[in-house]
């Protein structure tokens, strides 16, 4: 009697598992889609930093190279003033940073903290 019971008995995930493991998967993803303008944004910025130091060599040169970039590629996180620009011996090194906040609900955010700099790098001729 006991083996029949236990047969019967269906192996899986339940309508309410089910529901409630779609709305994490779909949570996910809506966060992941708010994600993507903030990733691209970053790229852009990597972009153009590469590419001013490859055009520009005076501060002011570099500033409006950057700007120029920033009109380009729609970069709104951060301008060509918040650019750090020095001078390591003979290299030009820019260093910048920006918090990119992104609404998830009423008050609720994900902050997100980007960096970079050209230090270590080799100037590209």
């Amino acid at each position: 009697m006991q083996d029949r019971i236990n047969s019967r008995r269906q192996a899986g995930l339940g309508l309410i598992s089910l529901i409630f493991i779609g709305l994490i998967i779909v949570a996910l993803l809506i966060i992941g889609a708010k994600l993507v303008p903030a990733i691209t944004e970053y790229l852009a910025i990597e972009k153009a930093i590469k590419q001013i130091r490859i055009e520009a060599s005076t501060v002011p040169e570099l500033r409006k190279a950057f700007d120029r970039y920033a009109v380009i590629d729609d970069i709104k996180s951060i301008s060509a003033k918040d650019l750090d620009i020095t001078k390591e011996s003979d290299k030009i090194v820019i260093s910048y940073a920006y918090t990119y906040q992104i609404p998830i609900a009423d008050n609720v955010r994900l902050v997100i903290d980007f960096a970079g700099t050209t230090s270590g790098r080799p100037k590209a001729d």
